[in-house]
């Protein structure tokens, strides 16, 4: 057993080299605190230095200039150094580094020291560079690929070219992103090579590329829940064989995440697993929620607030079926509207819709009152990239209404109809540039389910442009048409009206259009209704200026009708408003003078809400 004294050697040992051990490391703390605070002191001694504004002579190209005043701003001299021709020459070296990579190998450059902080650098630039051969290669499956070939070949610098190592440089970049971006993923440059013949003042380039095979789309591999899978492989804009192309997986990423089945999705390609050439693409997904619901809320001078709330459930089943419900409130109209969609080819822009619906309305400024039961089919489609959507639609709506000398009038009609509509614009809320357009058509016969002959067409469209930021101009039109063997069996909400936020403003809603005086039973006094009309044509033009932040100045015109007869005179209305770019939405106001033959009055109209 060791002895007592020579347990207490071993202690004695070990106390030794802690200690040694922890002065070392608070040495070597106190090194490095010297050592920041040294440095820190230099970086504040060069802020202290007077700053030198150089002026450059004899260059007239602004990147070669910004480029020399870059390399001369890294200079760390004083301005007094300058004299020194030690510095001089530091100088003459950095225009000299800073013009090369342009081809000018043999500058030459003088200092002179002017007043003030300025001093002035003269380049003679001298005699460029220029290319007198360009030798390029393609070794592997890319020597085959037309596309490729065009793409290494057009390197921009050719013959008789000045030297532009930028240009060399970015092209070396370039084509070996686009290899990959291709399914190149075993690219490389097997040789690149710039010779410079400075006496001759030419210079050779040499460009051998090892292509590698191309690779192609496998299958897709998912991470996480697979009942999507069915959508999914819909969306899937290629096939297992295809040319790798990240184009073609940028369109699928968009196209996932454009769907509305999930809260983050990305598809990518997994080339450390690929079979042979073929790289699986790997498709990681998080699903929307079971249920999800929204609340929205406006207002506008016509209907008074109003509030929708929503409900969606994304999944019904495996194919992507959904279905989604809206109930509506304001004090004229109240609806419920219930939506189950059937994702076709195109899950976002080619799908068939089965709607159903329940309506009522009620206007204070009219006797109309008027309860719709509807059933409708739709089956919509846009070609993708396109602003264009067409629906074809089949509806069944059974009216009752009270109007004018109707009571209690009920009629059913079954309308086959299509409308095709443009809408295109810069944001969702505050738009700035915009456009829409829609053509809507709809046929009943008598006999055929539906209880009249009716035909109804609309055309409605409008522009909104905004220029130098400052000046907005919107454009608004609509025109309608309706024709049947029995007008007065036309439920109230085919008819056509107009006035109000949305269409003559100066009058209150549904105020312009064929009118019938009745009897309030109540008080049997006469009173004038607006029943509706065969005819809509209505048009605005309103300019508005942007005067400070969010707020906008605005001056429109209106006119408008809505009649049995295309002859009726028109109605106008004309006044000032103020826009609002509130957070929610642009709240507009406006002070309307309506002009009629009946009517000459003022009206305050109050929107809230997108325009489109």
């Amino acid at each position: 057993m060791p002895s007592t004294w020579s347990r207490l050697a071993s202690l004695q040992d070990l106390f030794f080299r802690q200690f040694m051990l922890r002065k070392s490391q608070a040495t070597s703390l106190l090194t490095k605190a010297a050592c920041c605070t040294l440095l820190w002191l230099l970086c504040m001694a060069s802020f202290a230095q007077e700053s030198i504004t150089y002026d450059i002579k004899g260059v007239d190209d602004s990147k070669l200039r910004n480029n020399i005043r870059l390399h001369l701003n890294g200079l760390d001299v004083e301005k007094a150094l300058l004299t020194d021709p030690y510095w001089q020459d530091e100088v003459a070296e950095a225009v000299a580094t800073a013009v090369q990579p342009y081809g000018f190998y043999n500058s030459e450059t003088e200092v002179r020291i002017l007043e003030g902080d300025k001093v002035a650098v003269d380049v003679a630039l001298n005699a460029p560079l220029t290319i007198n051969k360009v030798t390029r290669e393609i070794i592997g499956a890319g020597r085959e690929d037309k596309a490729f070939r065009e793409r290494f070949n057009s390197l921009q610098l050719k013959e008789g070219d000045v030297l532009n190592q930028t240009i060399y440089e970015s092209f070396k970049s370039s084509m070996f992103n686009y290899a990959l971006s291709h399914g190149y993923f075993d690219y490389f440059w097997q040789a690149t090579r710039l010779d410079l013949v400075r006496d001759e003042k030419q210079a050779n380039v040499l460009l051998i590329a090892q292509s590698g095979p191309q690779y192609q789309f496998g299958e897709l591999k998912f991470v996480g829940d697979d009942k999507a899978k069915d959508i999914i492989e819909r969306l899937k804009p290629f096939k297992a064989g295809d040319a790798y192309s990240s184009a073609t997986l940028a369109d699928f990423n968009r196209s996932l995440n454009q769907s509305g089945y999930f809260t983050r999705v990305i598809a990518r390609p997994v080339v450390s697993e690929a079979d042979g050439l073929l790289v699986p693409v790997e498709v990681s997904l998080l699903h929307r929620p079971t249920d999800t619901f929204n609340v929205s809320v406006g207002a506008a001078t016509d209907t008074g607030p109003r509030v929708r709330l929503g409900w969606e459930r994304p999944w019904v089943n495996s194919k992507g079926h959904s279905v989604s419900s809206d109930v509506f409130i304001s004090a004229p109209e109240q609806s419920v509207t219930a939506d189950y969609r059937i994702p076709m080819r195109n899950i976002t822009r080619d799908y068939a819709s089965i709607e159903a619906g329940y309506q009522f309305i009620e206007y204070s400024n009219t006797s109309f009152e008027s309860e719709t039961l509807s059933l409708s089919a739709h089956r919509y489609w846009q070609q993708d990239g396109s602003p264009w959507q067409q629906d074809y639609s089949l509806t069944y709506l059974r009216e009752t209404y009270d109007q004018g000398e109707l009571e209690a009038n009920t009629t059913s009609l079954v309308l086959p109809g299509y409308s095709l509509t443009y809408s295109k614009k810069d944001s969702e809320l505050n738009i700035s540039n915009g456009n829409y357009f829609q053509v809507l058509a709809q046929y009943g016969k008598e006999g055929l389910g539906s209880d009249i002959d009716y035909i109804k067409t609309v055309v409605e469209a409008m522009f909104i442009r905004t220029y130098n930021n400052k000046h907005r101009i919107t454009l608004r039109g609509e025109l309608g048409a309706i024709k049947t063997n029995s007008f007065d069996d036309v439920p109230a909400s085919l008819r056509f009206y107009a006035g109000g936020d949305q269409s003559v403003r100066g009058f209150s809603f549904r105020d312009l259009s064929p009118k019938a005086e009745l009897i309030n039973p109540e008080t049997g006094k006469l009173y004038v209704e607006s029943i509706g009309g065969k005819y809509l044509a209505t048009s605005s033009v309103e300019y508005a200026y942007s005067i400070a932040g969010n707020w906008r100045i605005a001056a429109f015109l209106d006119a408008g009708k809505a009649a049995d007869d295309i002859s009726d005179s028109l109605a106008y209305g004309i006044g000032p408003g103020v826009h609002w770019l509130s957070p929610i939405g642009a709240v507009r106001v406006y002070l309307a003078r309506g002009l009629s033959k009946e009517e000459n009055d003022w009206r305050v109209h109050i929107i809230l809400g997108p325009e489109l």
